[in-house]
């Protein structure tokens, strides 16, 4: 006789998909307060569609000696940045989930894979959109359509019967807070529909070897919305950051079960739908006359992608009395810190001065080689002293005012000098190949008062 399912009543956070018997004003997992959502699940009955049963199918333990270390197959999207972000193309089975604001190019990019690539049959399942509207877009981007198949619908069930139908080579999901299974009896887009539809279509990936992208929303604080388990179960996580008001876009990977998580790409919105930027710098150098203070370049490193970019300071004597301190794409509390070694170790009187900081082209900076950069934008805007366009610098700043050494200057100094920069600031205590001092001036200092005389009265 069969199990008959019980009902049962628990807690799920929205913000991270903890469960709880009972209701509790802040959760406990992640400290979020007033996100404890009631649900009733089904228990006892045995789960349909189960992927761990389906897995373990077949199957007994091995030796690690004896399995293969081959290479996992991939296939290439069309796209390069996406490809080298993935780690040289898609893997044949992979799950793959792209998250990001609303009108940041999530389904931009999307349906602009498929477009790019005529020779992979995908399958194109949109629950959000009807396929005119898919077309429309399709039409605006350009491409081939000819091996694309739409499927608009929400049911999981019916979406996985087509899928196992046509046998696309790839299939692309958007977007999951849309998908719902007739197993569970709650609505779509909650978090148990979200982990169930994720099992799902992981199950689906591995049995069938299609890999499947899935289009993901994201919360009010930046953070990929449902449980915090759906980015455990996928492969491959990729975040889109920046402005959606902006041309710019950064597809981020955040995980990455076959690749490197040290990888960023870097694109462009046009008409035509996204660019690929091959060199991220040309949208980060200065875009105005020469002459004006207050700007500084810096050599940044985002993985293992280098970075050149100007850091903006206005430095002005406070109006009201109490100095502001402003930071955009910077952390204000590492402004204040700088700011204060700038005056306790060298002597700068900012404490009743408003200082404004902003890294150009919409960047959100946390490598600490920029923070002499960040100190000579400062000084630059307080001393109304223009730094010259062809000097960068790469550099952390202690406490006691000492210039530190930061990771990977090799490929930092290499960047600036294919940039056609004359002169970089490093740690006096960077090692680095001397064969680069032939391609551009190194100039090496040691702290704060030494770095002031070199550049300020050199």
């Amino acid at each position: 006789m069969a199990a008959t399912g019980k009902e049962k009543t628990v807690f799920f956070c929205t913000s991270c998909g903890n469960e709880s018997p009972k209701w509790m004003g802040r959760c406990p997992a992640c400290g979020e307060w007033n996100t404890m959502v009631e649900k009733t699940v089904a228990t006892g009955a045995p789960k349909r569609n189960s992927v761990a049963a389906s897995r373990s199918a077949g199957q007994s333990p091995r030796q690690l000696r004896e399995v293969g270390s081959a290479q996992e197959k991939r296939m290439s999207l069309g796209n390069g940045e996406v490809d080298r972000l993935l780690g040289g193309g898609i893997v044949e089975g992979s799950l793959i989930l792209i998250g990001g604001e609303p009108g940041i190019g999530k389904s931009t990019l999307s349906i602009q894979i498929p477009l790019g690539c005529p020779g992979i049959k995908t399958l194109y399942v949109s629950g959000e959109e009807s396929p005119r509207q898919v077309k429309m877009r399709a039409d605006r981007l350009g491409g081939d359509d000819s091996n694309i198949y739409i499927y608009s619908e929400t049911n999981m069930e019916n979406i996985l019967a087509q899928a196992n139908e046509l046998q696309p080579g790839l299939m692309i999901v958007d977007s999951v807070q849309t998908m719902y299974s007739a197993n569970v009896d709650s609505s779509a887009g909650s978090v148990t529909q979200i982990k169930e539809v994720t099992s799902m279509l992981l199950h689906f990936a591995k049995s069938t070897g299609i890999p499947v992208i899935l289009i993901g929303h994201i919360t009010k604080d930046g953070y990929i919305a449902g449980p915090k388990i759906l980015e455990h179960i996928v492969d491959v996580v990729l975040q889109f950051e920046g402005d959606d008001k902006g041309s710019y876009r950064l597809l981020r990977s955040i995980k990455n079960r076959f690749g490197s998580t040290s990888e960023l790409a870097v694109f462009e919105m046009t008409g035509k739908g996204l660019r690929e930027v091959t060199n991220p710098s040309e949208m980060l150098m200065p875009m105005h006359e020469q002459g004006l203070s207050g700007t500084a370049i810096a050599a940044m490193l985002d993985g293992l992608r280098p970075f050149l970019f100007e850091v903006q300071a206005l430095v002005s004597t406070a109006a009201y009395g109490t100095a502001q301190r402003s930071a955009t794409g910077y952390d204000v509390r590492r402004l204040n810190m700088l700011l204060a070694v700038l005056e306790k170790r060298a002597g700068f009187k900012l404490n009743m001065k408003d200082v404004f900081l902003n890294m150009a082209g919409g960047l959100r900076v946390a490598d600490p080689a920029c923070d002499l950069a960040v100190v000579c934008a400062v000084l630059s805007s307080n001393f109304d002293y223009a730094i010259p366009s062809d000097v960068c610098f790469a550099g952390e700043v202690g406490l006691s005012g000492e210039i530190r050494p930061v990771g990977q200057i090799e490929r930092r100094i290499t960047e600036a000098s294919r940039l056609g920069f004359k002169k970089i600031y490093v740690s006096k205590y960077a090692s680095f190949d001397n064969k680069l001092k032939n391609a551009i001036e190194v100039v090496k200092v040691a702290d704060i008062p030494a770095f002031v005389r070199a550049v300020f009265k050199g």
